[in-house]
């Protein structure tokens, strides 16, 4: 972020949830240990005050609650780069809501559908997008009867992945080739949720999209996964030094102009807002099948969101200027 535009206020959000000051947020970017004294966190009665240029919210909170020990936090933006759930699936959002704050990305619903696989496709499928096929299971079915939900599963064909309803980084997801390892793949996304997908495996090649904007969204140029190893998981993602991508990707005449639309229809489909990336498949058979969207993509310099970007023409500094922007405009339009 430009240092002349911006005075950024890191905020750290321990595994208990406990949000700490912002020198102790700094001591763990550059690779220290968080060691915080126990003054450092929320104290019970604690108040939180959060305030921006549209608004002012102050919330009582407890030990372990959203607190900083703190006078106040003052911001004009929150950027909330934050994955899985309580991150991106309308938690942080709807609390930023109802302090008031401007933030980078989509709303509660936008962020609730986009984490949700089961909401996000029964969203796609009103939008016309084509899908892989997949069957949705809850705990309770697989302990009162898993031959059921094995045959149900079996029934879309082999290979299948088996993946938790709401998380992400591709964390607990498994890619399951016969029936021998499908009760491991759902033994496993049931250790993570209480609702999982079985999906039939489509094969062929992994297509990336990005898409920015509110209301008249903008799709980027198409980017390549080549994961290192079966499938692009949590370890082919951070891990695996083989995986790597290309951008923009090689793809036939038209397929490309194709992804474009359908990122965009999806972005609206879920009604997401500022950033999103849409994964595809594109089958042996040239079909575009969506995979999902990810309302608040990875954002490292060398994360595909900025890389698509910058291949089609907003480089990293320019984009992060741009999200603000929507974020303002975003939460100019609802006061």
């Amino acid at each position: 972020m430009d240092p002349a535009r911006y005075v950024v206020i890191p905020v750290g959000i321990t595994a208990e949830g406990d949000w700490v000051l912002p020198e102790l947020a700094m001591q763990v970017l550059a690779g220290g240990a968080l060691q915080v004294p126990n003054d450092r966190f929320v104290a019970e009665g604690t108040k939180l005050e959060l305030f921006g240029g549209l608004g002012r919210h102050t919330a009582g909170s407890g030990a372990g609650a959203y607190g900083l020990k703190a006078p106040t936090l003052a911001c004009d933006v929150v950027f909330p780069v934050l994955h899985g759930p309580f991150g991106e699936d309308g938690s942080v959002q709807g609390f930023l809501e109802m302090a008031g704050v401007p933030y980078v990305g989509s709303g509660v619903l936008g962020s609730a559908v986009g984490m949700d696989k089961q909401m996000m496709k029964l969203a796609f499928a009103a939008a016309g997008l084509p899908s892989p096929r997949y069957e949705v299971f809850r705990l309770t079915e697989w302990h009162s009867d898993r031959e059921a939900v094995l045959d149900r599963s079996s029934a879309l064909g082999f290979p299948l992945f088996t993946k938790p309803a709401n998380l992400g980084s591709s964390v607990g997801i498994s890619r399951c080739p016969d029936a021998g390892s499908l009760e491991a793949g759902i033994d496993l996304a049931f250790r993570y949720d209480r609702k999982i997908l079985v999906e039939e495996g489509v094969g062929g090649r992994e297509i990336e999209c990005a898409v920015l904007g509110n209301d008249d969204p903008q799709a980027s140029v198409c980017g390549e996964i080549i994961p290192g190893r079966d499938f692009y998981d949590y370890e082919a993602k951070y891990l695996e030094p083989s995986s790597k991508t290309v951008v923009p990707a090689d793809l036939p005449e038209g397929v490309g102009e194709t992804i474009r639309r359908h990122a965009v229809t999806a972005f609206k489909a879920v009604e997401a807002a500022g950033l999103s990336r849409v994964d595809f498949f594109v089958a042996g058979d040239g079909r575009v099948l969506i995979n999902e969207i990810n309302t608040m993509p990875g954002f490292t310099e060398i994360s595909m969101f900025p890389k698509l970007w910058g291949a089609t023409g907003i480089g990293y500094s320019e984009l992060i200027d741009r999200l603000i922007e929507l974020a303002l405009e975003r939460a100019g339009a609802a006061s």
